[in-house]
């Protein structure tokens, strides 16, 4: 078994990434990554675009690297001089421990607390509980979405703070919007929520959503799919969406449709700076806006639909 590998890291501009991964892919014969670490999104298709992406691929330190290093830099050379007007890096190589790089990663996941009583703990962790803490397992590793990021620990606030206050609501139904790993379902059924939908355009966030969903032994309270809200029918009384702030916008009425009369909306994944396009494509009639609550550059706003049931 290899000990030690060459890693190769590109730092290039995010359009060209492709093409610098599938390169580095017949190159070395072993798959590719891509750093993009400026977002917590709960599926791919949710990453937004950013200029530069660094593609890293890794070779084993046992045999002569040089050839290689030769092809990468004369790859990177050939396309900076066919695109004058894009900026690329010389191509860089360090050597990693393979011990340490399949498992330091993990030092970064430790037992968060988010709200009062939800506490998000990294399967290989144990974890000093309170009385009243509500837990949930969760392999990091496996998905997007742990609740480290201000977007997930923002709909978790609020969506606490909903259940909380409103005391009437038993056991009241939610649909989970862009699930991901599943945990802000999760966090809804041990916070008291009865009907449990958590949809997903990605079935690879769905299959992963629902390991974790097994995981904490919550199979058979929460139901994962692939459907579009719009196909939907059902109404609900809680409806969390957490992406992007365009296709907030985008689905506003869809969203108010499926949320009864007097239900709330918790909209995340928010930059502070689209606030007010996310305000404005809700400024529906029968929309009652409540607050928007910060952390960092994002944001979460709370929706209240007007009339009685």
């Amino acid at each position: 078994m290899t000990d030690t590998w060459l890693e190769i890291a590109c730092d290039v501009p995010e359009e060209y990434s492709d093409v610098v991964a599938d390169f580095l892919t017949q190159l070395t014969g072993n798959g590719v990554c891509v750093d993009n670490q400026s977002v917590d999104a709960f599926s791919v298709s949710e990453i937004p675009d950013t200029e530069r992406v660094i593609v890293k691929a890794y070779l084993s330190a046992d045999g002569d690297s040089s050839h290689c290093m030769a092809e990468v830099d004369s790859f990177i050379t050939g396309l900076s001089n066919t695109n004058p007007s894009a900026s690329f890096n010389p191509p860089l190589i360090v050597s990693v421990n393979a011990e340490d790089w399949s498992t330091s990663w993990k030092k970064y996941f430790t037992p968060l607390r988010v709200g009062k009583r939800i506490l998000i703990v990294p399967t290989w962790e144990e974890a000093v509980l309170l009385p009243d803490d509500l837990v949930i397992r969760i392999d990091p590793g496996m998905a997007f979405g742990t609740g480290g990021h201000e977007t997930t620990r923002l709909c978790l606030e609020i969506l606490e703070s909903v259940i909380e206050q409103d005391p009437l609501l038993t056991f009241p139904s939610l649909l989970d919007l862009g699930t991901g790993s599943g945990i802000l379902a999760m966090a809804a059924n041990l916070l008291g929520a009865g009907r449990i939908l958590a949809l997903d355009i990605d079935a690879d966030a769905i299959d992963v959503a629902r390991a974790n969903i097994s995981l904490n032994e919550m199979t058979g309270r929460i139901d994962c799919g692939t459907s579009p809200l719009e196909s939907l029918t059902e109404n609900f009384d809680i409806i969390l969406a957490n992406i992007l702030a365009e296709e907030l916008v985008r689905l506003a009425h869809d969203l108010t449709d499926r949320l009864i009369h007097g239900g709330a909306l918790i909209l995340s994944g928010i930059l502070a700076e689209k606030e007010n396009l996310v305000r404005q494509g809700f400024n529906l009639d029968d929309l009652r806006y409540c607050e928007t609550v910060h952390a960092g550059e994002w944001v979460a706003m709370l929706y209240r639909k007007e009339g009685e049931q």
